[in-house]
């Protein structure tokens, strides 16, 4: 078996690491255009700053050790500019060189990645715009900083925009954000992003959402950037992190089948349209594991198994690929945000039937010193309860919580399941009632239609006749510092006694700052006759959504 690999990083290296090991016979050959076969993406960011001190740590691995320890044929500076499937050769150029010569195979697998989108703005070539993609951006970024810019401007605030905005204010640069969308971090939805953005402005950072550049100047003092609003903004440094788009052209230029956004497409076995080449990666369409149907997940670790399934296949053991859901998670200063599954915007572009629920826990139990707040929202089926996804930000615990709900996900588990998970317990770690617990209770509660809940969108849309009475059962002092505009108070502690200058004839959406008293007023109420639903997430859930239409 002679087999080649194109391309190193996460998803090649991976399939050629697993090929050995399946196989002490086979030659292979992996061919890398750049310097490095396997590095860190995801710590670019953070080498920029200077938490990552050390370049080297940046490397996952090296040739030299790929060659000593697994026998692999590594050549660096080798671009593959050309596969013959009749004739199963390709044509390779040595970079160092410039030779060009043919190398047969077997089985080939694809790994050439994805590359950073360069939009056709005007002056996009001038000296200080970068893109973000491998160790020789990072290097020259990283020098620009080192000599001193004062003003950065980051171009799209998804996730690596984000960890390039918190890193650039670490090393004392002043930096504005600019996102086309009306949102930070977009796969998210857009209310669970109001902590991200009010974070950011603490830090100093110039959130700009909704507008885009237009065009990169020259100035006196280094670039400035010309945004669709008008704005001006003076930079000695702009960085493009507006998406990614699959290195597709060899697979194209070979006649492979590629889907409609670019992406190689590929069986449960990763085989291409040619069942002798694979591919894996951020290059490659995948199945939407929630959902079905193709989409396109650039992710490192959905990446790397790609890699070891190809290899798999390769030397005849079947292995398939579920599909990718698309868990992710960043960390922008103190909070972070994470999130698997589909998100809500998501289902309804598919029409999805769903449902959704907030709960705001700690992360571990009150009564022991440092708990610290997060928000979860849960989307999962009206019917079934299968959870569909999921998504929190907070501070610490989110992770944990996130990776939790995405086994679950995998596992085709439902919010019923969630009230039964048996997690770990102590009061510096979490809770007798686990936030995953909680997910779990307030959405089966409201399938069960014991906890009939109102979520905050929902409410806010609804025409003035259909508005319910807005009952606000938090304290007069909690009240007084916050409401939503048009409610009433009347503490839980008093409604026993009170409800009954309740209208008996108008629905009511009870409220409180989290939902668990808005829940024990909604029980109370609606045992005494009363139309009435919980806000699901409270006042907390309502500010998140009055953010995120600032």
């Amino acid at each position: 078996m002679k087999l080649l690999i194109v391309g190193g990083v996460a998803g090649g290296a991976s399939a050629a690491a697993r090929a050995r090991r399946l196989s002490e016979d086979a030659e292979i050959i992996l061919f890398e255009r750049g310097p490095e076969v396997s590095f860190a993406n995801c710590g670019l960011p953070y080498y920029i700053g200077g938490e990552i001190t050390k370049r080297d740590k940046l490397l996952v691995t090296t040739p030299e050790l790929l060659r000593a320890r697994f026998n692999l044929d590594v050549r660096t500076r080798s671009l593959v500019e050309a596969i013959d499937r009749q004739a199963k050769r390709v044509r390779v150029r040595d970079l160092a060189t410039d030779r060009v010569y043919e190398e047969s195979y077997d089985k080939l697998i694809l790994a050439p990645g994805a590359a950073p989108l360069r939009p056709p703005i005007a002056g996009l070539d001038l000296p200080g715009i970068y893109t973000l993609r491998n160790l020789q951006d990072v290097d020259r970024i990283k020098q620009r900083v080192d000599q001193g810019v004062r003003q950065a401007v980051v171009v799209g605030a998804g996730f690596i925009g984000l960890e390039l905005v918190e890193n650039l204010v670490k090393r004392n640069v002043a930096t504005t954000v600019v996102e086309l969308q009306n949102q930070v971090l977009p796969p998210l939805d857009q209310e669970m992003t109001t902590p991200l953005v009010e974070t950011l402005v603490a830090h100093g950072v110039e959130v700009l959402l909704g507008d885009s550049a237009e065009a990169f100047e020259a100035a006196a003092d280094g670039l400035s950037v010309r945004l669709k609003s008008g704005r001006q903004l003076p930079a000695q440094l702009v960085i493009l992190g507006v998406g990614v788009r699959p290195e597709n052209q060899l697979a194209v230029d070979a006649g492979l089948e590629v889907g409609p956004r670019g992406g190689i497409r590929v069986n449960e076995h990763l085989q291409t349209s040619d069942a002798d080449i694979y591919a894996v990666g951020d290059a490659i369409e995948v199945q939407d594991f929630v959902l079905g149907g193709a989409t396109q997940v650039p992710l490192a670790g959905p990446a790397n198994r790609q890699g070891r399934i190809a290899a798999d296949n390769v030397f005849g053991r079947a292995a398939t690929y579920r599909g990718t859901q698309g868990t992710a998670i960043v960390g922008v200063f103190d909070r972070t945000a994470a999130m698997t599954g589909a998100s809500e915007k998501v289902l309804q572009r598919n029409q999805r039937p769903y449902r959704k629920i907030y709960v705001h826990p700690g992360h571990h139990a009150g009564y022991y010193p440092g708990a610290e707040s997060m928000t979860i929202k849960l989307l999962f089926d009206p019917d079934s309860g299968r959870i569909l996804g999921a998504q929190a930000v907070g501070g610490a615990g989110v992770d944990k919580r996130i990776d939790v709900l995405a086994m679950a996900i995998q596992a085709g588990l439902t919010v019923f399941d969630l009230e039964e998970a048996e997690l770990a317990y102590a009061p510096q770690y979490g809770s007798a009632k686990d936030p995953v617990n909680m997910a779990g209770f307030v959405a089966a509660g409201m399938l069960r239609g014991e906890h009939p809940q109102i979520d905050v969108g929902t409410l806010l849309a609804l025409p003035g006749d259909e508005q319910p009475l807005l009952l606000d059962v938090r304290t007069p002092q909690e009240f007084a510092a916050g409401a939503i505009p048009g409610s009433i108070n009347i503490s839980v502690d008093d409604l026993r006694a009170r409800w009954g200058e309740l209208p008996s004839n108008r629905k009511i959406a009870a409220y409180c700052q989290v939902g668990q008293r808005g829940y024990v007023a909604t029980r109370m109420l609606q045992q005494l006759g009363l139309s009435v639903q919980n806000v699901s997430g409270g006042y907390k859930a309502y500010l998140l959504y009055q953010g995120a239409q600032r």
